[in-house]
């Protein structure tokens, strides 16, 4: 990769615009990829940032509905739940050699991406930040921090360590990470409690860590015994520190999206979660019973 680098990105929303409004501010060539509507709005308007932490700005992207030349980096910021879709926008032949960067809910994508694209191309990442897509082209930030783990099993680590420069020169804190497994569980271990039950209950944080504390805990622990069993990092007490410490008003994005009446990314965190405990022996009673009322719901995600 050189210093400048030409990045599509996949679902220019919350995440997924704010990445490429900051990369196209920091000079790279950035390629939105969305449906027509969306597409035509960034062609017109560019990207809208409003920011705390990177200020409030524009910023001129290039957008079309699918890659129709090689780049060097593919973001794919659209959620689980539409991914299959989206992906259709991106043929393995034209991507080629670039990478592929998913910045996904969950911990089973990966292999799915491996059996598409090439395997030593693809690079998990994971994003710690709070942005939402307001309007086409429209994004709000606003958490006082954006921090990116990037990581690859196979990918070639001065390719990892070139995309890294770029995301850290752009603005985001970001490492690259040694142990994809690790960082992918690390994610979502403190995910999962939080998504599930907020969705769960239909309230915010500071609710569920007061008037829910115990079952609370009693998820958290489960979720860090399955991510020790499939290699990843287990401390209960500092995920519950992690919790206690965040804003009383905080939502998941599960939970806004059942606010919203859109569908839930259940599967990729809940189902997921299930399927390696039950790989595992592990026992998950407090995640199977959330989980399956959450898919029992009227108008529920079903889980595989």
């Amino acid at each position: 990769m050189a210093n400048e680098l030409t990045v599509a990105v996949l679902g220019p929303g919350g995440v997924g615009g704010l990445l490429a409004a900051l990369l196209s501010r920091s000079g790279h060539r950035v390629i939105c990829l969305s449906g027509e509507q969306t597409a035509e709005a960034l062609r017109t308007g560019g990207i809208q940032v409003r920011s705390a932490r990177f200020g409030d700005f524009a910023t001129r992207v290039e957008a079309d509905t699918e890659l129709r030349e090689p780049v060097d980096a593919c973001l794919v910021t659209v959620k689980d739940t539409a991914l299959d879709a989206a992906l259709a926008r991106v043929p393995a032949p034209v991507l080629g050699d670039g990478l592929l960067v998913p910045f996904l809910n969950g911990v089973e994508h990966p292999a799915a991406l491996r059996a598409r694209y090439r395997p030593d191309r693809v690079a998990p990442a994971v994003i710690r930040v709070e942005s939402t897509r307001v309007a086409p082209g429209v994004v709000e930030h606003g958490s006082p921090f954006a921090e990116i783990d990037l990581t690859g099993t196979d990918v070639p680590r001065p390719r990892l360590d070139a995309l890294a420069e770029a995301f850290a020169a752009a603005g985001p804190a970001t490492r690259v990470l040694e142990d994809e497994t690790a960082a992918l569980w690390a994610k979502m271990s403190f995910l999962a409690p939080f998504a599930l039950l907020t969705t769960r209950y239909g309230l915010p944080l500071g609710d569920v860590r007061t008037r829910h504390r115990d079952e609370l805990t009693a998820l958290v622990e489960e979720t860090a015994a399955i991510s020790h069993a499939c290699g990843g990092p287990a401390d209960p007490a500092q995920a519950l520190a992690r919790y206690d410490a965040f804003p009383a008003a905080t939502k998941s994005s599960m939970q806004r999206d059942a606010e919203a009446g859109r569908p839930l990314e259940l599967d990729a965190i809940g189902g997921a979660l299930l399927r390696a405990a039950e790989r595992h022996g592990v026992p998950a009673p407090v995640a199977a019973r959330v989980v399956g009322e959450l898919s029992d719901r009227p108008g529920g995600t079903a889980v595989r």
